[in-house]
């Protein structure tokens, strides 16, 4: 899929970081784009965009970034729960990538994201 076509899903409580993040994607070319401030209004509506990607946040009140993708991995809908996730955070910790990972994400890349790496990831989750 052309990264230009996809519609994606930023999920962080952070205006400023979300703000920053949506204005990169554009750069890109990515104009079919919805955030939302966390996990839980984003699953609301994830179920009705049916996203082709999803960046998220993890440190995010009241719903995470983890238990907002593992309520996503749960969802009966197989289009919806193999929805292509990748983590966006200031956390570089080893015990925060390895419980993220394992959530069947595309990527982990951490904040703040440099244009080129924003890139290469959402090709390689869009393959």
């Amino acid at each position: 899929m052309d990264i230009k076509s996809a519609r994606v899903v930023v999920v962080d409580d952070e205006n400023i970081m979300r703000m920053f993040i949506l204005n990169s994607l554009r750069r890109l070319g990515i104009l079919d784009l919805y955030a939302f401030e966390d996990g839980a209004s984003a699953l609301r509506e994830v179920i009705k965009l049916k996203p082709d990607l999803i960046l998220t946040d993890i440190h995010m009140q009241p719903v995470g970034g983890l238990e907002f993708v593992r309520q996503l991995r749960a969802l009966p809908n197989n289009q919806l729960s193999n929805t292509k996730v990748i983590f966006l955070s200031a956390d570089s910790s080893m015990a925060t990538v390895g419980e993220a990972m394992p959530l069947g994400v595309s990527g982990y890349i951490v904040k703040p994201p440099a244009l080129s790496a924003l890139a290469t990831k959402i090709e390689n989750a869009l393959r």
